[in-house]
C-alpha cells in the first residue's frame, strides 16, 4: 500500500487553489476511501455583474416574466442556463 503525502497547512484559499493547481491530488489523497455525498443544500457561488442591454429587451424580460410569475432577472437567469445547457450539451447547469 502506498503512503500518501501529507497535505500542508494552507494560509487562506487563494494558496490552496495555487498548490492544487500544481499538484496531482492523487498523491495526497487515497480515492479508494471515498464515499459518495450528497449536498442538498449547496448552494452556487454567483457574482454580480453588469450587462448593458437595449431597454426594449428589458421590457420583453419583464412582460415574459410576469406571465411566468418570475422577477425577469431570475427569468433571464434560466434563459441563458437553459442556452448554456444547450450549447455545452450538459445535463444540468
Amino acid at each position: 500500500m502506498k503512503k500518501n503525502k501529507k497535505v500542508p497547512v494552507f494560509k487562506n484559499e487563494k494558496e490552496e487553489f495555487e498548490f492544487w493547481a500544481r499538484h496531482d491530488s492523487t498523491e495526497y489523497l487515497d480515492y479508494s476511501k471515498g464515499k459518495k455525498t450528497l449536498f442538498p443544500n449547496l448552494k452556487p457561488s454567483i457574482k454580480t455583474i453588469s450587462l448593458r442591454l437595449p431597454e426594449s429587451f428589458i421590457e420583453y424580460f419583464k412582460i415574459l416574466a410576469h406571465k411566468r410569475d418570475v422577477p425577469y432577472q431570475s427569468l433571464i437567469k434560466m434563459f441563458l442556463a437553459e442556452r448554456l445547457k444547450k450549447e455545452l450539451n450538459l445535463a444540468e447547469v
